[in-house]
């Protein structure tokens, strides 16, 4: 089939928010359960939804790591995220040649539209946001990919998901959706290979570059 929707995920994917998150996650287990955690435990569920992360780490309080973790994300928030380069061309070109772009994420629409704020220009390049509110189930479930994909007016066989986690492979398979996993985000390579996806590129442009090649017909390297 021929390929109508390019799908990402946000953090990690199109902005760079994992030294963000990662002293976030860092300062709310330092003050909540006054531990120190390796940086890999932190950012080892990064894709979940947040509430998720938080009760892996500690149910018992997860609800006050919550807290104060957003408290330190909000304050930090400006200062600390980044657009990785070249997303926003890559986004012009697969809007260019026709595809539909959403972005489904495992964050709060809030959040979201923080990041926009900063970032405006990705808004005016995504024709839809799927986020933590949106739908019941979560990433790894196939649930916000495929409310992307009904809002896009596209098939599973039409479309690939692109993003930076486990997690995001795990969904992609799950839909039936083409995975194109990005390696500068807060996993390891190993661990993104380990997942199986059907492709695994550096970064944004990169990948953009395969979804337009695979859009024209020609064979994927």
């Amino acid at each position: 089939m021929r390929l109508e929707a390019a799908l990402f995920d946000f953090d990690g994917t199109l902005v760079d928010t994992t030294e963000l998150i990662h002293q976030s996650m860092r300062h709310a287990v330092r003050r909540v359960l006054g531990r120190e955690l390796p940086r890999e435990v932190l950012l080892a569920n990064v894709g979940q939804p947040l509430p998720r992360q938080m009760e892996l780490l500690d149910p018992g309080r997860a609800a006050e790591l919550l807290e104060v973790y957003r408290e330190h994300n909000h304050a930090h928030h400006d200062d600390l995220i980044r657009e990785f380069p070249g997303v926003e061309g890559a986004l012009e070109r697969l809007k260019e040649e026709g595809l539909g772009v959403a972005v489904v994420t495992s964050k709060r629409r809030l959040a979201v539209e923080m990041a926009l704020r900063v970032f405006p220009r990705l808004g005016e390049l995504v024709d839809h946001f799927v986020t933590m509110e949106d739908t019941p189930r979560h990433k790894p479930d196939p649930e916000p990919l495929l409310r992307a994909l009904s809002l896009l007016g596209a098939r599973p066989g039409e479309a690939a998901y692109v993003g930076d986690s486990p997690f995001d492979v795990a969904a992609a398979k799950a839909a039936g959706i083409r995975s194109v996993a990005v390696g500068w985000g807060a996993f390891p390579e190993a661990a993104l290979r380990a997942a199986g996806p059907d492709h695994l590129v550096p970064g944004v442009p990169e990948a953009a570059e395969l979804l337009l090649r695979l859009r024209r017909g020609e064979e994927a390297p």
